[in-house]
């Protein structure tokens, strides 16, 4: 019985850890967000994306690695003490949080694969050159280039892009949308919808994820361009297609289209520029190391800390 209400007791502790930390990470991210979108720097994908999921992570990453060894190794286990309200409350709300980024991300999931199992009624396999993954041509008139699956990934082309496209404009697409595929941004789209984050409640999120969507639409834009020649016919696809979808969404589903949300323009202007693209961040190697070896040495004083925080936290609240 002990070891049962020991067990309770501690996932009861980490899902109320879980609930304060995300809170207190998603304060900070969104500070953060508003000084990055102020800032006037180009962010790339990879800021936004590790912003978004910043409060899941850090949360999650601290039950594991810290609280759980800091229970196990500091709590008795014959001690059975009340639970406090307070704490009870923060439990439950961690409970609530998990519970609805899962069916946030089933949700995405599954209205994902309607969408595309609807595509594939209409749909033939479309021999393409130098296509890494599977191609079909949907006999749809609506304009429509998507990137659908995350490990098993298709491209879905529909007659009304077919109908529009050159040859070298619907290869620049083609590499477009591939570029999506080795980036894994199907699979981002789905993780920033399925964190379990306070974040998602607030317009913050929302933002966050255009940014990214914006800026993984550069990067697939720059896969997609190797000489100049690409680049035009990549900046004419996205004109015409951006022509007959003037009100083009993001999708809420994990998919990857050609059009995604907007930002034509910008996509547009940056490919027809002679400016090379953005170089990559400078090396931040010598600054995760010093990182860790941070943390490896407090490692065990944290655990002792994180166990009295956490006796503190049940004595003192109601």
């Amino acid at each position: 019985m002990n070891a049962m209400f020991y067990l309770l007791r501690g996932a009861a502790l980490a899902l109320a850890w879980l609930f304060l930390l995300n809170a207190i990470a998603s304060i900070v991210v969104a500070e953060v967000a508003r000084r990055a979108t102020s800032g006037g720097r180009t962010r790339g994908a990879r800021f936004w994306l590790a912003l978004r999921l910043s409060p899941a992570v850090v949360s999650i990453a601290f039950i594991v690695f810290v609280f759980v060894p800091s229970y196990l190794r500091y709590e008795p286990l014959h001690i059975g003490e009340a639970f406090a309200f307070t704490m009870s409350a923060a439990a439950m709300a961690g409970i609530a949080l998990v519970a609805a980024a899962a069916a946030r991300g089933i949700a995405a999931w599954r209205a994902a694969r309607r969408r595309t199992y609807a595509w594939k009624q209409a749909a033939r396999p479309l021999p393409v050159g130098g296509a890494a993954l599977p191609v079909f041509a949907v006999d749809m008139t609506a304009p429509v280039m998507a990137l659908a699956g995350i490990f098993r990934p298709r491209l879905l082309i529909t007659r009304g892009v077919l109908d529009v496209l050159t040859d070298e404009e619907l290869s620049a697409g083609i590499a477009h949308e591939l570029g999506h595929w080795r980036a894994w941004d199907n699979l981002k789209r789905l993780a920033m919808r399925a964190a379990p984050d306070l974040l998602v409640f607030t317009p913050v999120a929302a933002a966050i994820e255009a940014r990214w969507a914006s800026a993984a639409e550069h990067a697939a834009d720059r896969h997609a361009c190797g000489d100049p020649q690409s680049r035009c016919a990549l900046a004419s696809a996205l004109v015409k297609v951006a022509r007959l979808t003037p009100r083009a969404t993001p999708l809420a589903e994990p998919i990857s289209t050609l059009v995604d949300g907007g930002e034509i323009a910008s996509r547009v202007e940056r490919l027809l520029s002679d400016a090379p693209p953005n170089a990559a961040g400078a090396r931040s190697w010598p600054f995760a190391i010093g990182v860790s070896a941070l943390v490896a040495a407090s490692y065990v004083p944290l655990l002792h800390a994180v166990h009295e925080a956490t006796e503190i936290l049940v004595h003192s609240l109601p």
